[in-house]
């Protein structure tokens, strides 16, 4: 999913790195860190980045790959949990070159705002309408994954479809993403689910403190 230079117009570009960055001055505005949220923030960034780092190419010129955006809204929180995937995207395109710096705005509002937000706000949905137990748990996180990366994958065909610089309009690479991301997204949605049951009974704390969609409310 992450979309290297030259795929993205200008016009594009510009409003992608706009989206981005107003999202991060909110981020860095709303969180509030705790110990133990803190101490997880590497950790997960570094799984999170050697998975990302694990392509498959699919038809219509692009890739499939874990995200970890929902698992990181869900553990962190939307704020915190974007800059850890910020961080992760940020080093993987200046060092590995895993993306491009043009569209670094598209990558990280594909991954580390829409996967996130859109993950986060499932997991809550679900366990704040079947309860807080495993079983709300186990599916808030898998829809979180699941639903989250199908649509950071339409989101990601949407700006290369409409962009000039790309050879395939949206008639293509909309369906191409949102259909892979669908398919393939249940792999994703296994994984966060899974990371999240093992993770809750030893640090309960964690998923405790995600109690409203505002971070700032959360410490």
């Amino acid at each position: 999913m992450h979309i290297p230079d030259g795929f993205l117009d200008p016009v594009t570009i510009a409003i992608t790195y706009m989206a981005f960055i107003a999202y991060l001055v909110v981020a860095l505005t709303r969180i509030k860190v705790s110990r133990e949220k803190i101490a997880l923030v590497p950790v997960l960034a570094a799984g999170i980045f050697a998975a990302q780092m694990l392509n498959w190419p699919i038809p219509g010129g692009t890739s499939l790959h874990f995200v970890g955006g929902a698992l990181a809204g869900i553990l962190l929180g939307p704020f915190l949990g974007f800059l850890t995937l910020f961080l992760v995207l940020f080093i993987q395109c200046l060092v590995f070159h895993d993306g491009g710096i043009t569209a670094l705005g598209a990558n990280v509002l594909n991954m580390a705002v829409i996967d996130v937000l859109v993950g986060y706000g499932i997991y809550k949905l679900v366990t704040s309408t079947l309860g807080d137990n495993r079983k709300s748990r186990l599916i808030g996180a898998f829809l979180g994954g699941w639903i989250g990366i199908t649509l950071a994958g339409i989101a990601c065909g949407l700006e290369i479809g409409f962009s000039p610089s790309f050879p395939y309009g949206v008639l293509i690479t909309v369906p191409v993403m949102g259909i892979w991301h669908l398919i393939l997204g249940v792999v994703e949605g296994v994984i966060t689910a899974l990371v999240v049951d093992y993770l809750y009974p030893r640090l309960p704390q964690l998923l405790l403190m995600q109690q409203s969609l505002s971070e700032g409310s959360q410490e």
